[in-house]
């Protein structure tokens, strides 16, 4: 499956390049919605909440309530988690809590199956908080032992993350070696090779910068995605 990403920062739809420097705005959040109209779900990242900073809460609200969304940033708590999910988010993404005891707090509030925990990997270990501290773990380790607590897995390859310079897909082989849940593959991927690739490995993909940018056409993408369900 192909997920058409949408990033929120300030109010407004931004790509950012390894999640510090904003490489551009895209249209307003309705007209990303029409955009991405053609495929079944679409990610939601309020990057200030992750961040910490503010959130765009009515945004958030306003895109879960007109597509089925993943929805993610800033999800520590089980309060937070259970709100997005009255607010109409099929699914809530969570990193930073997901390696802290709160993680069974937020999978009993919402169910296990509407947890997407997220592992974000730079120079090979887990990166928190909005990517700004590097922990011990490598996401490898630590897949297995987490699969009781969620759904599937976001994996995030940092290090080329909004570059355009394609991914690291022995990464994500190792990944998908390593647990049976739903994996969702980000970070540079760039060209439909690479997404065939992914989707050999029962890998889905999230795409922003590449579509962001017009390296990839949204029609074409829309009918890989209807290709890869018959």
């Amino acid at each position: 499956m192909i997920i058409p990403c949408i990033d929120l920062m300030e109010g407004k739809v931004v790509q950012l390049v390894q999640g510090r420097d904003k490489a551009l705005e895209g249209d307003l959040p309705a007209e990303m919605l029409k955009k991405f109209s053609a495929f079944p779900e679409i990610q939601v990242i309020d990057l200030d909440a992750a961040m910490g900073t503010d959130e765009n809460s009515a945004l958030v609200e306003f895109l879960a309530s007109k597509a089925r969304c993943r929805v993610g940033g800033g999800v520590r708590t089980p309060e937070r988690a259970r709100k997005l999910i009255e607010q109409g988010a099929h699914r809530v993404i969570v990193g930073t809590a997901a390696f802290t005891p709160v993680i069974h707090d937020i999978a009993a509030a919402v169910g296990t199956e509407r947890v997407v925990i997220a592992l974000d990997s730079k120079h090979g270990k887990i990166v928190v908080k909005g990517w700004q501290e590097s922990t011990d773990l490598t996401a490898e380790e630590v897949i297995g032992r987490l699969e009781p607590l969620c759904g599937g897995f976001l994996c995030t390859y940092v290090d080329k993350e909004g570059m355009m310079q394609g991914t690291d897909l022995d990464w994500f082989r190792r990944l998908r070696a390593a647990t049976k849940h739903e994996i969702t593959a980000a970070g540079g991927i760039t060209t439909t090779d690479d997404i065939r690739q992914l989707t050999a490995m029962n890998i889905n993909s999230a795409l922003g910068m590449a579509i962001y940018t017009g390296r990839l056409d949204l029609a074409e993408l829309a009918q890989m995605n209807r290709s890869s369900k018959t």
